[in-house]
């Protein structure tokens, strides 16, 4: 390596440097009062369509503005409030140094969980939940421990010892525990401390695990969602990509807030008038209103269908036999048969006592 590359590579270091450090600097404190966002926004990311009539839970009502084209309307200006107090909440304990898992598996959450996480340096899960992640991970912990050795191994270049079928079945391996345990592989001695979840109906596993770690819940939850379970429940769309996009930055945001770093996303145009949501209904774009509600009506089509045929796997069908009726000749023909036999064994009997 020339000395003119050298240079310039110290000279980029040294100017990354001086950007966080002057980040650092001039980090923002909000206070308490100032709005995180406003309903305005939250409309704009489509965060007010909920699921099907049908697929409600009536715990949601207080929740819900109205019913539209089959579908409810979530009131934003009520989950902007909650969000408000979620953000705090969750700043708080990053504040006192607490550390956060994020959870969700869905294929429109995966990539929303990915950038929140990593953007705000926490523990994420976007593949698939492990029983057991928060109240056995002693088990979890070996398996990441096979993770690395496998790592280990690949740089060491050890692999090429072992066959090409050996091979093979170690990097499968390895993919498939990456997948599963990539965002909390960093995890060393003790679980997260609160636990922040996009539909909490599909991460049914996470809550309650989290639950009885009694860990908080932080989650991001439609109307098909239970609130008696969540501890920070924010209303929202689950299924736009924009939603889950928003309401995950927001939670990130509160993170590096905690952290003394600067927000994102927060704060952005929050401090909006408040307007009713018939306003607000009426602002938004009717050709986007009806991709997203035929989105959600066809979302919610196929999960009916999935609980329909998950509730009609394994049971039984038992046939009833019928019994087969003798005709009345044979059935008198066998009464013939049985008299005879017996007649037969009494003159046995009386021969054999004479």
């Amino acid at each position: 390596m020339s000395e003119e590359t050298k240079d310039l590579q110290t000279a980029e270091v040294e100017v990354k440097t001086a950007e966080t450090d002057v980040m650092k600097a001039v980090a923002v404190e909000h206070s308490d009062d100032e709005k995180v966002v406003s309903a305005k926004t939250l409309l704009n990311a489509g965060c007010h369509f909920g699921h099907r009539v049908a697929r409600w839970n009536p715990k949601m009502k207080p929740y819900i503005y109205c019913k539209k084209n089959n579908i409810h309307i979530i009131d934003l200006n009520k989950s902007a409030e909650m969000m408000q107090k979620a953000y705090l909440a969750l700043k708080d304990l990053t504040k006192r140094g607490k550390k956060v898992i994020f959870v969700g598996t869905k294929a429109n959450a995966q990539k929303a969980i990915f950038d929140a996480a990593t953007r705000c340096g926490s523990f994420y899960v976007n593949h698939r939940w492990l029983g057991g992640t928060l109240t056995n991970f002693k088990t979890i912990s070996k398996r990441i421990a096979l993770l690395k050795k496998i790592d280990t191994e690949i740089n060491n270049n050890s692999l090429d010892n072992l066959t090409k079928k050996e091979m093979t079945e170690k990097l499968k391996l390895r993919e498939k525990l990456n997948d599963n345990l990539e965002g909390i592989k960093e995890i060393k001695q003790y679980i997260p401390d609160a636990i922040v979840i996009v539909d909490p109906v599909v991460e049914h596993s996470a809550v309650a695990e989290a639950r009885k770690v009694r860990i908080p819940i932080f989650a991001l939850g439609d109307t098909n969602t239970d609130p008696d379970l969540i501890d920070y429940l924010v209303p929202a769309n689950d299924d736009s990509e924009a939603s889950i996009s928003l309401i995950l930055q927001l939670f990130a945001d509160a993170i590096c807030e905690g952290k003394s770093g600067n927000a994102l996303v927060a704060y952005k145009d929050a401090q909006d008038a408040s307007e009713s949501m018939e306003t607000l209904i009426k602002s938004f774009d009717v050709v986007e209103q009806q991709k997203i509600v035929k989105t959600k009506l066809r979302n919610d089509t196929i999960a009916m269908r999935k609980v329909s045929r998950a509730g009609n796997h394994g049971v039984k069908k038992f046939t009833v036999r019928r019994e087969f009726k003798k005709p009345e000749g044979a059935i008198a023909a066998e009464k013939k048969e049985v008299e005879s036999t017996e007649v037969k064994a009494e003159e046995a009997q009386n021969v054999n006592k004479e």
